[in-house]
């Protein structure tokens, strides 16, 4: 299983790469061939429904955790009743977000009447339908893909995921080009991730072997489920909050052209979350057996402080890039009709970017149950972020949802959540922002270079950017591996590149045999 995780790891950066490739190019096709309004309403469209998503009830943590717990214990009767009671629980959220989500499409006319036109909420009102059937489905045959990875078949999942996610854009860009409009991408995107679940459903039962045995529920383990999946489903509804509601919010006050900008700024966030997440979560099962085992307080905070230092210099990478070059990647990305994007993607980035350093912490709390806290936390701090972000959107627009993401964030990811960590699971803070410190003279140091270099060269071209862009990269890789990495980073950074290099040797030997033989 070492080497499912480590693959996982390496093919969730993989498929993070090829994902982000896709939106980046694709962005600014949709943009084109949709315009600015209809992409808003797209956007639009995504986060009311997106609220359906929810629904599944954090069940998939679940799922994983008790697996886990099952297999170490080598209990499969148990496991199989489990099955069964999941699919059930699945069933009934999947009709239930059908029917909620069908509620919220009814009455979106009357939510957004004030700043959208007839023929936009139409269309709106179109997007949800096909877009809360897609969830319900999702929602309704989930248990078969999150089972995927309670067996840590991450190596499957991850070329499943990459597959899908190449195949939409293949599909949909021919029928951008014919005029379709965004109604064709609810569509197409539909029936993918259909086809993606019957794959999983054959996985599971074909090469897992599962069986889904259906019996009389035992009380005890539903109520312990249940109080477990509702603090994950808590969190659930606040990040839905923290990341959906500012764009109903300009729905409401400011109209689809300025949920399109916004869009875009905070689109930035998931590549980022991306980044951080492609790690943590698969050590969720690995976690949870080290707690199983009674694992020591400083056995977990090696491996918070382990995980945090190699995402904390991927992040700060990537950060340090995005705030030197980001408003003129932008300018050529999707034009200059969307600077304004950089202002508010550097507002929300800025502070999030602790919290996902520390994305392993919300991994262990589930591990250990103890994620109660944090879900009170977050249901304050993202009705302040609601508070805000409204007051701030009718002063500043767009910037101003972003400002009242960013506060609340702040308190409540950051300050509150580390002193929590610290007091209470006993993960060794001030260790770990000594590491982040010590290691944060690179990330200075090469955005005072790359600041320096933008005032000699800013011409707003792709080639420029491109050869700033891999200076900027040198002079980090080269600072954080004298000033930053320890043995184990360096270790592990030469593995992967020895291992890229004999990729590419191999198939270099492979086409020249091939060659020879024809």
């Amino acid at each position: 299983m070492k080497s499912q995780i480590k693959a996982g790891a390496i093919l969730s950066y993989v498929a993070l790469v090829i994902n982000s490739s896709i939106s980046l190019l694709y962005t600014p096709v949709m943009l084109k061939l949709l315009g600015q309004s209809e992409y808003g309403l797209y956007s639009l469209a995504t986060s009311v429904a997106g609220y359906v998503g929810v629904l599944n009830f954090g069940l998939g943590n679940a799922v994983i955790r008790y697996t886990a717990k099952y297999r170490a214990l080598k209990d499969e009767e148990n496991c199989s009743r489990l099955y069964g009671m999941f699919s059930i629980m699945y069933g009934v959220l999947g009709g239930i977000a059908l029917i909620i989500g069908t509620i919220l499409t009814l009455t979106a006319d009357s939510i957004f009447s004030s700043s959208l036109d007839v023929d936009e909420i139409n269309k709106l009102k179109t997007l949800m339908v096909i877009m809360v059937i897609n969830i319900s489905i999702g929602i309704g045959f989930g248990f078969f893909s999150v089972v995927v990875l309670a067996y840590e078949r991450f190596v499957f999942q991850k070329i499943l995921s990459i597959i899908g996610a190449t195949v939409v854009p293949l599909i949909m860009l021919p029928l951008l080009i014919m005029g379709y409009g965004s109604v064709s991408i609810a569509i197409v995107t539909t029936a993918i991730n259909f086809i993606i679940i019957v794959i999983n459903m054959y996985y599971c039962f074909k090469v897992l072997r599962i069986k889904v045995v259906f019996k009389k529920i035992e009380i005890g383990l539903l109520k312990e489920i249940l109080g477990f999946s509702s603090l994950i489903f808590l969190n659930l509804i606040i990040d839905k909050i923290y990341w959906s509601t500012d764009q109903v919010i300009l729905g409401i006050y400011s109209g689809a052209a300025a949920i399109s900008i916004y869009t875009i700024g905070v689109s930035f966030t998931g590549y980022f979350s991306g980044l951080a997440t492609a790690i943590s979560n698969v050590f969720l099962s690995r976690i949870t057996g080290m707690v199983t085992k009674k694992a020591s307080d400083k056995e977990i905070s090696d491996l918070f402080i382990k995980i945090s230092r190699i995402q904390y210099i991927i992040l700060s990478f990537v950060l340090g890039g995005f705030i030197v070059f980001g408003q003129e990647f932008i300018h050529l990305w999707v034009g200059k009709e969307y600077n304004e994007a950089f202002i508010i993607a550097i507002i929300i980035l800025v502070p999030m970017i602790v919290s996902l350093v520390q994305s392993i912490g919300g991994i262990i709390l589930q591990a250990k149950n103890m994620q109660g806290f944090k879900s009170i936390i977050y249901v304050v701090t993202s009705f302040v972020n609601v508070v805000i972000s409204i007051i701030f959107v009718k002063w500043w627009g767009a910037i101003g949802s972003a400002l009242g993401t960013a506060v609340a964030f702040t308190i409540g990811n950051i300050i509150i959540m580390n002193i929590y960590y610290w007091k209470k699971i006993n993960i060794d803070i001030p260790r770990f922002w000594a590491n982040i410190t010590r290691m944060s003279f690179a990330f200075g140091a090469s955005l005072v270079f790359g600041m320096t270099l933008n005032r000699w060269i800013l011409a707003y071209k792709w080639q420029e950017l491109f050869v700033k862009i891999i200076l900027f990269s040198i002079i980090y890789i080269c600072l954080m591996w004298l000033t930053g990495m320890n043995k184990y980073e360096k270790d592990t950074f030469r593995e992967v590149i020895r291992n890229i290099v004999y990729r590419f040797k191999r198939k270099k030997v492979i086409q020249d045999t091939s060659s020879n033989t024809d």
